[in-house]
């Protein structure tokens, strides 16, 4: 093959304008070996060699990793789940029995002592009597915006 046309080849190899057609033949150019090769080209002629023999090596891809879930295993998620919940549960209903001796507890204290129980509907009266006394405030405005209206009509009782 002409030592010039390779040059050109070489040349618009560099630059980034070669084709296809002439990256192969630069390839195979290069593929055999050559013993008076010009200056120029010596220098091309290891990295086409490199890709030469990169081309004709075989890659193995890596054995693919076999994951193997046991039995066991798969059920030991499930289990766990139904653990939790019973466990939650059961603190739950353990906490609300806590809940309720302790409110029967109260109730009979306050049931077995005179003086605590009178106490008691006294705090709950006073109360009653605190909300109540809110309401007839609340009715008292009513009454003074029913007599301006009533003004305001010209129907005075």
């Amino acid at each position: 093959m002409d030592y010039k046309m390779i040059s050109a080849l070489l040349e618009k190899y560099w630059e980034g304008e070669s084709t296809l057609e002439e990256e192969a033949t630069l390839r195979e150019f290069f593929s055999t070996p050559h013993n008076d090769l010009p200056e120029d080209l010596l220098e091309a002629a290891p990295l086409f060699g490199y890709f030469h023999v990169e081309a004709e090596k075989v890659w193995e891809a890596p054995p693919a990793k076999v994951v193997k879930l046991s039995p066991l295993r798969h059920w030991m998620k499930y289990a766990a789940v139904i653990l939790v919940a019973v466990g939650i549960g059961y603190a739950l209903k353990q906490h609300e029995q806590r809940q309720q001796q302790v409110l029967v507890a109260m109730q009979q204290e306050d049931m077995n002592d005179p003086q605590k129980a009178l106490e008691q509907t006294k705090r709950a009266l006073q109360l009653l009597a605190k909300n109540l006394h809110k309401g007839t405030a609340g009715m008292q405005k009513l009454s003074y915006f029913n007599e301006a209206t009533a003004v305001v009509e010209g129907k005075e009782d």
